[in-house]
């Protein structure tokens, strides 16, 4: 039996468990596995969160693999410098792919997928938990009662959110899944996404409207979801802020560099919005010097609010699905690069997986 030789991003794959979906690949034992060595946390590495998001496919991961699936890494034209003769695929264990240079695997006939569907509920949970801390005042009771001024706590009241605006921009899966959690708290959904179904917002009780300006303008509180690319970057800078109500809160569970970092101090600082609830930052881990960390009117969490045991192992598991797949000379869904799929180099890659599962 000829074996299908896959790598696994050590960040990712810190330990064989089938908590994070390995188990799945009993459904082709022809796959063996091992860890990318260099983005392995050391013994007691205590910066290893730091280095975790600089952390880059090398040419010497891809020379010898049929398979990658990665989590953080970069993936540039310099991981194909010793070419990628049998690499046939990269898996990225969830949604973003900003860091795969598409280009560059394309022109390796090395097809890429991802696995979008596993956070999507989690995603819009984390979203709704910033609504509703925001909406309750959360950043200001909780630092009242650590200073024992349970005198102040009256004068830290929220507001419920029945009759409020919830603003979205990006109304895809995770869009739509906060609107269906938010439904009970009866508040007023608006909406741009530019490829938005007017007929399944209307369905969704979401009006959808004609531009990202009249969002931010009616939103009392604005949620931004959507993948990182040319256009969404820096998409949210200071001209988008001062459209927005002083009283609005802003809620961002997408990318950090679809907003204008600098910009977004500065209205919370100045108290042109009221507050914030950020997972997602510029620079990874936020820097401890970061002026975002002296703001009391911002809810911050490490890119993890979107996280759970459930979201992570059903991710896991779509892409170690998507990798079985390739072995048996099958695609996987959610392909990233469909124009490697007519490259000669790319369909001769796919056939030896094929011959290959046939003969085993």
């Amino acid at each position: 039996m000829k074996k299908f030789h896959l790598r696994l991003s050590g960040d990712l794959f810190n330990k064989p468990s089938a908590s994070v979906g390995i188990d799945a690949l009993a459904a082709a034992p022809r796959i063996e596995y091992s860890y990318i060595e260099h983005q392995k946390p050391g013994p007691n590495e205590p910066n290893y969160h730091e280095r975790i998001f600089s952390l880059r496919l090398q040419a010497d991961d891809v020379v010898g693999v049929d398979g990658i699936v990665v989590c953080t890494p970069y993936v540039q034209p310099e991981a194909f410098a010793k070419g990628a003769e049998d690499l046939v695929v990269i898996g990225r264990a969830g949604i973003g792919y900003d860091k795969i240079d598409l280009a560059a695997c394309t022109a390796n006939d090395v097809v890429v997928f991802n696995s979008p569907n596993g956070l999507t509920h989690s995603t819009a949970v984390g979203a709704m938990f910033f609504i509703l801390a925001l909406s309750k005042r959360y950043y200001i009771q909780e630092k009242l009662t650590r200073q024992r001024r349970w005198d102040l706590g009256k004068y830290a009241g929220g507001d419920d959110l029945a009759g409020f605006t919830l603003g979205i921009i990006g109304l895809g899966k995770t869009g739509y899944e906060l609107v269906r959690l938010m439904a009970p708290f009866r508040m007023r959904v608006i909406a741009y996404s530019p490829h938005g179904d007017p007929a399944a917002a209307r369905a969704a009780g979401i009006e959808l409207v004609g531009s990202m300006d009249e969002v931010l303008k009616q939103a009392d509180y604005l949620s931004l979801h959507g993948r990182l690319d040319q256009r969404t970057r820096g998409m949210i800078g200071e001209r988008e802020f001062n459209l927005m109500k002083p009283t609005a809160f802003f809620v961002n569970v997408a990318r950090g560099e679809m907003v204008d970092e600098d910009a977004l101090y500065r209205v919370l600082r100045d108290r042109r919005i009221t507050g914030a609830g950020l997972d997602v930052f510029h620079v990874e881990p936020l820097p401890a010097d970061s002026p975002l960390m002296t703001l009391d009117n911002v809810l911050i969490t490490q890119h993890s609010i979107c996280g759970s045991r459930q979201a992570g192992r059903a991710t896991n598991l779509a892409v170690m699905q998507g990798i079985v797949r390739i072995t048996q000379g099958e695609l996987p869904d959610n392909i990233l690069n469909p124009d490697v799929l007519k490259r000669p180099g790319f369909i001769k890659k796919l056939a030896r997986q094929k011959a290959n599962s046939t003969n085993s």
